[in-house]
């Protein structure tokens, strides 16, 4: 049995803004003692995220890294995990994955010190990233390693448990945004200077995300164009995120002579919780993806949301014809249809905005952190 109070690290790649809620919130928990190893500050070759330094309230560090990107893999090298364990002497240690050398040098100590190890996975069957052969094998190692799982909902629960993890072992956590933030920002929205500065129609639905083929913005393109001309008329598409594709995906909007979508870019989360504010819908119609937060920070904002059944959010988030539609990836058919009918039916609609804004309350960052510290007290029984 250990003390009231338990000295947990949590190891994770980056200091990503939408962490920070969640680790404040597990940071206050009077039963643990947290202290977060990032292993980067940031990765700037996939994300333009700014680092929300001044609001952690946590203890953490970033460790020394050298990183290079190597064709479509990303190589993160790093010196000090096994001194800053040492240092810290934790009494549990969580890792957010198993593809970095890092996470293995924290499994390795973790054997030798007698400590129990948690994977944080958020993989799921449909990942596109589906690994193979030694890679594959690696993942089993890993998991071998581990005493309890933590997972943030359904579709990673039922992967973990396809590859041999007893249900008992693993606990939720629910992706989570701060939801407040995002909700309030919606509530101070100036709708009218907002579509003057950055230029947008009156009404539209919203897609948020890199511009990468596996976001499914291709097939996004040619459902919006399969509408109506006099639907596309009213409600045009906004675009915003940057990546590889945008060249390629600028070059078709102009060939389909698509006037009503606008790509704005990468934005901040002020102005991104504002655009929420005043869209129709978001629409994250992704080949795959292991959650798929901007949906929670759109539910936080009142909107219904349009994805596919390989979201790994979905199962969780969006009951379909309730507060939004789930439709098969890469099916553009299906996809303009729910766009369709959001276009026809705007009371119905509205309810469904109503409906995502009630159901995300209980996806806060508490509630993350109470999962986790569940997995916690299973591997770290507190003391009477």
């Amino acid at each position: 049995m250990f003390a009231m109070k338990r000295r947990l690290v949590i190891l994770t790649e980056i200091i990503a803004p939408y962490r920070i809620p969640v680790f404040n919130a597990l940071a206050a928990q009077p039963e643990i003692d947290l202290h977060v190893i990032f292993l980067s500050e940031t990765d700037r070759s996939l994300r333009q995220w700014p680092v929300y330094k001044e609001e952690i309230s946590f203890s953490h560090e970033v460790l020394p890294h050298w990183r290079r990107r190597i064709g479509k893999y990303n190589l993160l090298l790093n010196v000090g995990v096994t001194a800053s364990l040492d240092r810290i002497r934790p009494q549990a240690i969580v890792c957010g994955g198993y593809s970095y050398i890092s996470s293995w040098n924290a499994a390795v100590w973790a054997r030798r010190n007698g400590v129990p190890l948690l994977l944080w996975s958020e993989s799921t069957a449909n990942d596109c990233r589906k690994a193979r052969g030694i890679v594959e094998l690696l993942k089993s190692c890993f998991l071998v390693c581990c005493r309890a799982f933590v997972v943030p909902g359904k579709s990673s629960f039922t992967y973990l448990c396809q590859l041999g993890v007893p249900p008992q072992s693993i606990f939720t956590a629910p992706n989570a945004v701060d939801v407040d933030f995002f909700a309030g920002v919606a509530q101070e929205v100036n709708a009218s200077d907002l579509r003057d500065r950055l230029e947008l129609p009156e009404r539209f639905f919203l897609y948020v995300g890199r511009l990468v083929i596996e976001k499914g913005i291709f097939e996004l393109l040619r459902a919006y164009a399969k509408l109506d001309a006099e639907i596309r008329a009213r409600i045009g598409l906004v675009l915003v995120g940057d990546g590889p594709a945008r060249t390629e995906l600028l070059d078709l909007i102009a060939t389909e002579r698509l006037t009503s979508v606008h790509c704005v870019g990468f934005l901040h989360r002020e102005q991104l919780g504002k655009l929420y504010a005043i869209a129709e819908a978001l629409v994250l119609p992704t080949h795959s993806d292991p959650w798929g937060l901007v949906v929670n920070e759109a539910m936080s904002c009142g909107l219904p949301v349009v994805t596919t059944s390989v979201a790994g959010c979905a199962a969780d988030l969006v009951i379909d014809g309730w507060n939004g539609y789930i439709v098969p990836p890469r099916d553009v058919n299906g996809l303009s249809a729910a766009l369709y009918r959001l276009a026809r039916q705007p009371e119905f609609r509205e309810q469904m905005g109503l409906r995502s804004a009630q159901r995300i309350r209980s996806y806060s960052p508490q509630t993350w952190a109470a999962g986790l510290v569940e997995a916690v007290d299973f591997v770290c029984p507190r003391s009477a």
